[in-house]
């Protein structure tokens, strides 16, 4: 993708190419391994203003059953158990705040709300493109990731508490397309 746009042209309202983007974590299982997986189920959308950043905006709202492990068993156990899917059926983003918005770097803060609890977050963002395509819509990505204590949500499972680090890696890749 081509990355010579001015930031005014970033302009506008934006919602999430769900089959560009991918939403996933990282999480080492018994201290060793890593476990990665990802979210098939989200929807998103956001305003992106170029010249003022803090005009800013962004939800993202994730379907927690929707988890993939690549294992079905641990997919469900993870869905039940640590996210608790039945009583919490989604994990959503809303930004808060632009910190530094320059060409290689961005740093969104919002809050992230797992299980129903609410805490701040910080995801470093660095663009990866901005191209137009054929019919000369704007698509913008972003690559980011941040790595929380899964604690501080309440995401504890007392059978696994040794057995998954409480520090688990949030993963975004995102593709936004450029509302007309």
């Amino acid at each position: 993708m081509a990355t010579t746009i001015e930031r005014s042209d970033l302009t506008g309202d934006y919602l999430l190419d769900t089959a560009h983007t991918r939403i996933g974590f990282i999480a080492r299982h018994a201290m060793a391994t890593r476990v990665r997986g990802k979210f098939a189920e989200f929807e998103g959308s956001a305003h992106l203003d170029g010249e003022e950043p803090s005009k800013s905006s962004a939800q993202l709202t994730i379907q927690a059953k929707s988890i993939d492990t690549r294992n079905h068993q641990r997919d469900d156990l993870v869905g039940r158990k640590f996210l608790g899917v039945d009583d919490h059926p989604t994990i959503t983003f809303t930004m808060t705040e632009v910190e530094q918005f320059t060409s290689t770097n961005i740093m969104v803060t919002g809050d992230l709300t797992i299980r129903g609890v609410t805490r701040a977050v910080t995801v470093n963002f660095e663009p990866t493109g901005v191209d137009r395509d054929k019919q000369r819509i704007l698509r913008v990505c972003f690559t980011g990731s941040v790595t929380i204590n899964r604690k501080d949500w309440g995401v504890r499972w007392k059978a696994a508490t040794g057995m998954v680090s409480p520090k688990v890696t949030l993963e975004f890749d995102v593709a936004a397309i450029r509302q007309r």
